[in-house]
């Protein structure tokens, strides 16, 4: 059952009850390509620019998988469920780098689940491909050690981001969010001044300034997780220049 700590989850600020002027203002419901389905061309470019990012050897999906490896370190065999894994690069890390890992890996898109079950991923033994909503898990509590959402919360608005905390650390001990860190306002206005001009001819620079604006900030964080049940506990993992690294869990495994 939610928690009625914050009645107006849904009108929250993505930085936080307590935001300034300046920061609500740099906020928008405008949809990104990623989450339209009336652009099929953009989406599809978005799509594979952030792939090909997040495969490179030093990109995003290893530094993710190690952050997430680093909570199960001491889990035998962890059973580990990704939500929003879009083409699945994530999970390819987790099944490479720890053999005894078995990856749920799952999309609430269609299209990326069958895309996956189609690879060599989806071939792999130690892999489960499943279409699935982050804020509605269909797997019985406490299946897995842990579930990850990596790069995708901030696609939510508030509502729904809270249903992930909720669901997330109602079906594994811990859930690990990673996601953009959202700049000081003073910061991110001086940065959105200098990249507007390129969002309609750069599709991933669109997609980029509206992440930026829909990223929530460490207080909002809190807040979604306490609004999502009283017990739920928050770690910040966040390195200097990293992306924001939340680890939650309900207040018993928190303890354990």
């Amino acid at each position: 059952m939610m928690a009625d700590t914050i009645p107006d989850i849904a009108r929250m600020p993505r930085g936080g009850p307590g935001a300034s002027w300046l920061d609500r203002t740099l906020q928008t419901d405008r949809l990104e390509y990623l989450d339209r389905n009336d652009v099929d061309e953009l989406k599809d470019r978005v799509v594979r620019a952030l792939d090909r990012g997040g495969r490179r050897r030093h990109g995003i999906y290893g530094k993710c998988a190690q952050v997430a490896l680093d909570v199960v370190a001491d889990v035998p065999r962890p059973k580990i469920l990704e939500l929003g894994a879009g083409l699945g690069g994530l999970s390819e890390q987790l099944l490479r780098h720890r053999p005894d890992a078995e990856v749920t890996i799952t999309d609430l898109d269609p299209a990326f689940v069958d895309e996956i079950a189609r690879s060599d991923l989806g071939r792999h033994p130690r892999a489960i491909i499943r279409t699935m909503d982050a804020t509605a898990i269909d797997a019985p509590d406490g299946g897995f050690d842990l579930a990850v959402f990596a790069l995708s919360l901030h696609h939510l608005p508030p509502a729904s981001a809270a249903r992930v905390f909720a669901e997330g650390t109602r079906v594994a001990r811990k859930l690990l969010i990673i996601d953009l860190r959202r700049p000081p306002a003073p910061l991110h206005a001086v940065v959105l001044a200098a990249v507007m001009p390129f969002t309609p001819v750069i599709p991933l620079t669109h997609d980029g300034v509206i992440s930026s604006m829909r990223a929530y900030s460490p207080a909002a964080l809190k807040a979604l997780a306490r609004h999502a049940a009283a017990e739920i506990e928050v770690e910040f993992r966040t390195r200097r220049f990293g992306p924001t690294v939340v680890v939650a869990a309900r207040r018993s495994e928190a303890a354990a």
